[in-house]
């Protein structure tokens, strides 16, 4: 983190440096990065100010420094600061091929496991509000109800999981503004969307397969199993070098052989996942069987 210390640095303007300075925004940089592995520029100054000025106030802790040493001992407002500062911009169908692989070349294989009486495991990894999560699904599930039936009865289960709490509640409740749904072919959202006023439900027989968990990807992860498929789009790009390369190497030893992992447009697979990760598409991965 030093090469970040050296950059210029911005202060949000008409704020005096006894309430934000430098060295605050550094302290909040380094607890960001320790716990979620998000690296802040000091370019984005501006942005940690104007995301933590609110909490600041409502802690009755005036300043930035003061904040900084009651965040340390506060574990529940250590947790908001870290709700503040990710980012979970998303959109349902982002990146389509992701989706159009996954139902041409993965659901075939999928829907044999489940006929013959095998578990398939799903993770959106960094699911944020649940876009992601349910444009998988509901390619998964294929537009047929009747032929997605094997997959309902069947031991399926898809997990989410994010780090921002607002992110988790978002994933779980389920409901969108039918707008938000335009770019998913509309042979899903007919089956797997009902739709009251300006509003689009998911169907409650899809979400019953789905598991929404609040997971710092950093941290432990809890599962025991290993996975047909791991989503996680668009999250590395907050992290710098040997972070990215040590969690594509957790996500490779989290797949099944043969399972994918499918990353973000700008996202690459380096590191020593390399060894067991083949490109078989636009950013998306194929663990080598063994």
């Amino acid at each position: 983190m030093n090469q970040l210390a050296q950059e210029s640095f911005t202060p949000f303007p008409g704020i005096s440096a006894q309430v934000y300075s430098r060295a605050d925004f550094e302290a909040v940089r380094d607890i960001v990065y320790e716990i979620a592995g998000i690296v802040l520029p000091a370019g984005k100054a501006t942005l940690v100010y104007s995301r933590l000025a609110p909490l600041v106030r409502d802690s009755g802790q005036q300043t930035f420094s003061r904040y900084i040493d009651f965040i340390k001992k506060d574990d529940t407002a250590r947790r908001k600061t870290i709700n503040a500062l990710t980012t979970n911009h998303t959109f349902f169908y982002r990146e389509s091929h992701h989706f159009e692989h996954l139902a041409s070349q993965v659901r075939p294989m999928l829907l044999d496991k489940i006929r013959s009486r095998q578990p398939v495991r799903i993770w959106s990894a960094g699911c944020s509000t649940g876009e992601e999560l349910y444009s998988l699904a509901m390619t998964l599930m294929g537009p047929d109800k009747a032929d997605a039936r094997a997959l309902l009865d069947g031991n399926l289960a898809i997990l989410a999981t994010d780090l921002a709490d607002h992110a988790v509640a978002g994933a779980k409740a389920a409901t969108y503004p039918v707008e938000a749904l335009k770019d998913v072919p509309s042979a899903l959202t007919n089956t797997w969307v009902k739709r009251e006023g300006d509003m689009a439900k998911i169907a409650p027989e899809l979400c019953a397969k789905i598991h929404v968990k609040r997971l710092n990807l950093l941290g432990e992860w809890p599962m025991n199993k290993q996975f047909d498929v791991i989503f996680c789009r668009n999250v590395m790009i907050y992290f710098d070098q040997p972070t990215k390369d040590r969690l594509v190497a957790r996500f490779a030893d989290q797949l099944l052989p043969g399972g994918h992992l499918y990353i973000g447009h700008s996202e690459r697979v380096a590191g020593p996942a390399q060894v067991v990760l083949t490109l078989v598409g636009s950013t998306i991965y194929r663990k080598d069987r063994m």
